[in-house]
């Protein structure tokens, strides 16, 4: 069973989400990377189709396309599919436009091709075109990942073009240019909901995740919401697709494999100490609308759908009085950290639990792939005081030399946390996969290669009262 798409030999990289209508289906893309651990004669480059109906379950097949992220459209019956190619001598980036009648085969048209002007925008990138039409206009619109010629190197902005024809293209002034960025916003989408126009795109520099911005018009102002972002640092590059019902975000989660630090711990601990590759696995969320506008993260139901009925958590208390009445464990830490155990998880499983604080913790949540002595293995640490819930490991506890190893630098939410609330948790683990969902609105998604001495379920509290409520561990479906 697959919660999270992966290719067999490879990696996914960059999801151009489309909805056919005709066919009553996604029928997206994705840029295909390759394994570096795959054999040679598997390995297969270039845009790839994945056709779903409830985005979990893919049909993959290829396509002639061979280039960098892009978009599609129909128009008057044709497809055209919008995309980016690399030049290194001299180095170059461009715009490409190919179309097709069946959606099968793909015809590029070379005189269509272009790249930044050198005016308004540097020529140094010019990439991932994403093209709607503007019906107040007229006219196509054309966003692209660029850069400004601006006044310092902080210059990545979403860069505008229009057409009358989708095939000649007038530079505009970009459609947005915040001037805090070092590198140009990657994989811009933007999208109606409601009343809200919405802009996402990607930055890896000041922070690597998808971001969004708000507008009650195609022309801005555009503004920060105050939580503005779909994921953390393990999803990246993430579009946007509605089937006129409900709209989906695509991201990727990266594997980890290089390990630039030259930190070598222990062999049982995989590669959670190396950095992060490009591409990995297909996470999707369900996108809603709050009344202020502001959008949260859901399961996708046909991945909520994959689990049998759950199994009720068994406790072991190791630090701290937990007390147990039915589905309620209770703990009330007074100057400790206090930790209790649960059963072993399996490879692919979900976990559903309740949590409630009272005091003033320091922290409290939940422990995955824990050993036990409640040291080796992930947290995911809820903490009032700093208005997050973060993801840290014990490899975080490991020190060489008087070098802490960076492990947790990006991998945190901002959360705003009251005692007194229930936080109504989900978790879905998939072999090194993991992602929670916190009141079916907030999302984070991490990786886990720790294969050490334990897989244990567990709960901790640090100086304040946690109550754990009807906790369950669902297994997957069989057929």
């Amino acid at each position: 069973m697959n919660l999270f798409f992966t290719p067999d030999y490879a990696k996914t990289g960059d999801v151009i989400p489309y909805y056919n209508e005709a066919a009553g289906r996604f029928d997206h893309f994705y840029l295909k990377n390759w394994n570096p651990d795959a054999p040679r004669d598997k390995i297969v480059h270039g845009w790839h189709r994945i056709s779903t109906t409830d985005n979990r379950n893919y049909e993959e097949m290829p396509t002639s396309i061979r280039g960098g992220t892009g978009s599609v459209i129909l128009v008057d019956g044709v497809y055209h599919m919008f995309y980016c190619t690399f030049d290194n001598n001299p180095p170059a980036q461009w715009s490409r436009h190919a179309i097709s009648t069946d959606f099968e085969t793909w015809t590029d048209i070379p005189e269509d091709k272009f790249t930044a002007d050198g005016v308004i925008y540097r020529k140094s990138d010019w990439r991932d075109p994403f093209v709607f039409w503007n019906e107040e206009e007229q006219k196509g619109w054309m966003l692209l990942a660029a850069r400004e010629n601006a006044p310092t190197e902080r210059d990545g902005c979403v860069a505008l073009c229009v057409s009358d024809d989708l095939s000649h293209w007038e530079y505009r002034k970009p459609l947005y240019a915040s001037r805090e960025n070092q590198a140009a916003n990657e994989c811009p989408d933007l999208f109606k909901m409601g009343d809200w126009y919405y802009l996402v795109y990607s930055n890896y520099t000041d922070g690597f995740c998808t971001h969004y911005r708000m507008s009650r018009s195609l022309n801005g102002p555009w503004i920060r919401p105050e939580r503005d972002t779909f994921d953390g640092r393990a999803f990246y590059a993430a579009k946007t697709a509605s089937d006129g019902v409900n709209r989906f975000v695509y991201g990727w989660n990266p594997t980890r494999g290089e390990n630039i630090w030259k930190f070598d711990p222990q062999k049982d601990y995989g590669n959670d100490y190396k950095t992060w590759n490009w591409g990995g696995s297909i996470i999707v969320h369900k996108l809603h609308q709050h009344e202020d506008g502001t959008l949260g993260c859901a399961p996708v139901e046909a991945v909520e759908q994959a689990f049998l009925p759950g199994i009720p958590a068994v406790y072991q208390s190791l630090n701290g009085l937990w007390e147990q009445e039915r589905e309620r464990l209770r703990c009330s830490s007074e100057g400790q950290f206090s930790c209790v155990l649960a059963q072993d998880l399996p490879e692919i499983c979900r976990i559903t639990t309740t949590l409630k604080y009272s005091g003033k913790p320091a922290q409290f949540g939940v422990a995955l792939h824990m050993d036990e002595t409640f040291s080796d293995g992930y947290y995911l640490a809820f903490e009032p005081n700093f208005r997050r819930v973060q993801y840290k490991s014990g490899l975080r506890m490991n020190e060489e030399g008087g070098k802490m190893f960076p492990y947790a630098v990006e991998m945190e939410r901002p959360l705003a946390l009251e005692p007194g609330k229930e936080y109504e948790i989900e978790i879905y683990i998939q072999d090194t996969v993991g992602l929670m969902y916190v009141n079916r609105d907030l999302a984070f998604s991490f990786r886990m290669y720790y294969s050490g001495k334990g897989n244990r379920l567990g709960f901790f509290v640090s100086e304040g009262t946690l109550e754990v409520l009807d906790t369950k561990i669902e297994t997957e479906q069989r057929a």
